[in-house]
């Protein structure tokens, strides 16, 4: 399992969000490197955004999730058609999990475990 890790639930059908690409990417001083991408699964798990093992540096990193795309697949409008995450890394040596609950019109997120 990466080192970064994300779940996201769609709150308005009351079930994982499959299908939908997340992207990572570190602060580079001047703008955002990418350094991981994926889609969710069917439990809306993207495990794999960091190769096994790897540790991220200590930073600040934003996750993208593409939530206009998935809103479409589902033949449905969406407010928001990227919701991005700011979060800072610390500790390379903890596991850092970042859910997106989400709905058409809304989301919020959380430091998961």
């Amino acid at each position: 399992m990466s080192a970064i890790t994300t779940h996201v639930l769609d709150t308005s059908l009351g079930r994982p969000a499959s299908g939908v690409l997340v992207v990572l990417e570190v602060s580079d001083g001047g703008g955002y490197r990418e350094v991981g991408r994926g889609t969710t699964d069917d439990d809306g798990r993207q495990r794999g955004l960091l190769s096994q093992g790897e540790r991220p540096a200590p930073g600040t990193y934003r996750l993208t999730f593409h939530t206009g795309a998935y809103f479409a697949a589902l033949g449905s409008e969406g407010f928001y058609p990227s919701v991005s995450i700011l979060f800072e890394v610390r500790d390379p040596a903890q596991h850092h999990h970042v859910p997106l609950l989400l709905s058409p019109f809304g989301y919020t997120t959380y430091r998961g475990s």
